[in-house]
């Protein structure tokens, strides 16, 4: 399904978290670097050359998927990330055999997407989605044990904004059984479609067209059974909360 008529825009950035201290790319260009990976090759009016689109998608998401080639095949990992400055921290196990193994330099590419919308064309050929994706290419390198507790605080306060000051800090069993990659944002491809519905020809006008607007919908927190009565619903749940529910899609 395709809309090749729709046009281009480029969405706003979210404020995004400032590079933590060893956050490497810190001050990086405003642009991304086009390489023979990124460079458009269908639909380029979709491609976002600006260095906060590839913020917007990745602030927007909690899940980025891992891809590399492990004994000739290839393996994708659904991970939690969260941009650190100029990097993308992805959290996982020591006890994971791949993950062990993407942290030993093998290439990898993390992808995002937001998924924004259904866009309903005259005809099924010319329906399409709008979305917000990102591809980050390059090698990963694991968090120094020193700075592996802040990583997992930007991670925390992305997936749980203000629940790092709610419980107590990690032990020191716990954060040595994590394993946290820092996989810098160097080279990198997004691609945005924002847009109505097009028609490669004219179609029946009395066909209704338009787009259905997707985004998270949040339900009431739930409380665990083995929580005494009275204890009240955290404020971090309903910051998290605001936020997914917040995220509206651009074209609505």
């Amino acid at each position: 399904m395709s809309t090749p008529t729709d046009s281009p825009v480029t969405p706003v950035a979210q404020t995004g978290p400032p590079a933590s201290p060893g956050s490497p790319g810190s001050a990086a260009s405003t642009d991304l670097v086009e390489t023979d990976r990124t460079r458009p090759t269908r639909y380029g009016h979709r491609y976002a050359t600006e260095r906060a689109a590839l913020h917007d998608v990745l602030d927007s998401a909690l899940v980025a998927h891992v891809a590399l080639v492990r004994g000739g095949s290839a393996v994708v990992l659904p991970l939690a990330a969260a941009r650190d400055g100029e990097s993308l921290l992805l959290h996982g196990s020591t006890g994971g055999g791949l993950f062990r193994e993407a942290a030993t330099g093998v290439p990898m590419t993390a992808t995002v997407t937001v998924l924004d919308g259904l866009v309903y064309a005259r005809t099924v050929f010319d329906s399409s989605m709008n979305y917000r994706s990102a591809v980050v290419y390059g090698t990963a390198v694991e968090v120094p044990a020193a700075e592996k507790e802040e990583a997992l605080r930007v991670l925390s306060e992305h997936l749980m904004p203000g629940r790092w000051d709610e419980v107590r800090r990690p032990t020191r069993r716990e954060v040595a059984a994590t394993l946290v990659l820092r996989l810098p944002l160097d080279e990198a491809s997004v691609k945005v479609r924002s847009a109505g519905p097009g028609d490669d020809q004219p179609e029946d006008g009395a066909v209704w067209a338009g787009v259905l607007p997707l985004h998270t919908a949040v339900g009431a927190p739930r409380t665990a059974d083995d929580v005494p009565a009275g204890v009240p619903v955290p404020p971090s749940v309903a910051a998290t909360a605001t936020r997914l529910a917040g995220q509206l899609p651009p074209y609505r």
